[in-house]
């Protein structure tokens, strides 16, 4: 038996010393930049993060992709990439926090050094410069010695004062026999503003396709953009088969029409995966988006909903707002619509969120908090249930600043670190957790299936 065909596919994973240099500015204006000079760029986020990945969409005109394996398994990572970044000539990765930070207490486990490993990708290290000058070249020989299977193959210095600065930060970098790839200065107007969970999504910044034109010109003009194509053309073949849905999710046996899911989207429900959608699509459904704050009612022949992550807090009143569609929604959970709804779509079927009324269907009101809910967690499923059965072990994340009252129904989803949480029963499955179905493919085909039978 012989295995996959080499895949062919330059690549480049961009990293930074730690959290804060730069490396979504750098690496959503190399995607940008190289997407103007006419290159197809395939974009991708180490981790479970969904907002970079909307600017990574901007910049190069496809879906932004995550890569983790926490999420969905070191197996996976190769065909996952390769999936996403098919009909692309390069791809570019990038990464999170510092390059080896991962999971605590795993020795790095899905940090940016161990996918770039798991990749065989070449990084491009961003270094902020503008508090050192010849401490950086330290910092870039520590990273770049720290672990002799992580090749770093470049830098790029970010933030600089002045060419003078520059010049001694780039003599202290030589010994290293690391190359300079480019230096960019200081330039407040193409930094992503943040939010209270980190950067605002691209679709709810009105400047962003200006602000990108900007942050693709100054990359162009102060990156080398060959020497970063050199670099991504030295990465070698993949021993990998691209990830295809229609391998891990089809439609039941005798199954005829493809029966609508709505899935939430507009400014409120920014957050999923790409690969959901497209293990819905594989499975037989048609996937309609539609805005909760907006549209007056659900897709015509709606008999699944998807209620992703986002932002509700932030357009509670307009969610509120909507009452014939949040009387729609409540109406069709009450009748057994398969609904799967994560942490966004949680709030949103509660009772209210910060006193706006939200659908009402789960007996539960959502808050703002001061506390950061940030995890990473192995949860085990409580109840049979629409997506799960009782027992069965997902990997998955949170991450938001809002709690719901009571945290758990009489058929919790989820048990983990000693608690329960999160609401079920045989049509509905509501938690705080993401999770990537492309790692979990059985929850994607079980909603498939309910939908199917609906």
């Amino acid at each position: 038996m012989t295995g996959p065909a080499p895949a062919r596919l330059p690549r480049v994973v961009v990293a930074a010393p730690g959290t804060g240099a730069g490396k979504t500015t750098v690496a959503t204006g190399l995607m940008a930049a190289l997407t103007r000079a006419g290159h197809e760029v395939s974009g991708h986020k180490v981790g479970p993060d969904y907002i970079d990945p909307g600017y990574h969409a901007l910049a190069c005109g496809r879906p932004g992709r995550n890569l983790d394996p926490h999420l969905v398994g070191e197996d996976l990572l190769a065909p996952l990439l390769l999936h996403g970044a098919r009909g692309a000539d390069v791809a570019v990765i990038e990464g999170v926090m510092g390059l080896y930070d991962g999971r605590v207490g795993t020795a790095g486990f899905a940090s940016t050094a161990h996918v770039a490993g798991l990749t065989r990708s070449p990084i491009v290290l961003v270094v902020d410069i503008s508090r050192s000058s010849r401490s950086i070249g330290a910092v870039v020989h520590g990273m770049a010695t720290y672990d002799p299977a992580v090749r770093v193959a470049g830098v790029i210095l970010n933030k600089a004062g002045s060419p003078r600065h520059a010049r001694e930060v780039v003599d202290s970098i030589v010994p290293t026999g690391v190359p300079v790839l480019g230096t960019i200065g200081r330039d407040q107007a193409v930094e992503a503003p943040s939010r209270h969970l980190g950067l605002v999504p691209a679709a709810e910044r009105g400047l962003a396709a200006e602000s990108l034109d900007r942050l693709a010109a100054q990359v162009a003009e102060h990156v080398d953009l060959d020497a970063v194509l050199a670099l991504a053309r030295s990465a070698p073949d993949l021993d990998a088969t691209a990830w295809e849905p229609t391998d891990h999710v089809h439609p039941p046996v005798g199954a005829t029409g493809r029966p609508v899911v709505a899935m939430a989207g507009g400014r409120s429900f920014t957050f999923r995966y790409a690969e959901t959608e497209e293990l819905l699509r594989a499975g037989g459904c048609e996937v309609v988006t539609f805005d909760p704050a907006g549209d007056a009612a659900l897709p015509p022949g709606t008999r699944g909903l998807y209620l992703g992550g986002g932002f509700p807090e932030v357009h509670a009143a307009a969610l509120g707002a909507n009452a014939a569609l949040r009387t729609e929604i409540a109406t069709a959970v009450a009748a057994g619509v398969p609904t799967v709804a994560e942490c966004a779509g949680l709030l949103y079927l509660c009772q209210s969120l910060d006193g706006a009324p939200m659908v009402g269907a789960l007996p539960a009101v959502a808050s703002m908090t001061e506390r950061l809910t940030l995890a990473y967690p192995e949860v085990t499923a409580v109840s049979d249930s629409l997506l799960t059965r009782a027992g069965e072990r997902v990997t998955g994340h949170e991450f938001h600043r809002t709690q719901v009252e009571p945290v758990a129904g009489p058929a919790p989803a989820w048990s983990g670190e000693g608690h329960t949480v999160g609401f079920t029963s045989a049509s509905l499955h509501a938690a705080y957790l993401h999770v990537h179905w492309a790692g979990h493919p059985q929850l994607a085909q079980r909603f498939v299936d309910a939908v199917h039978r609906g």
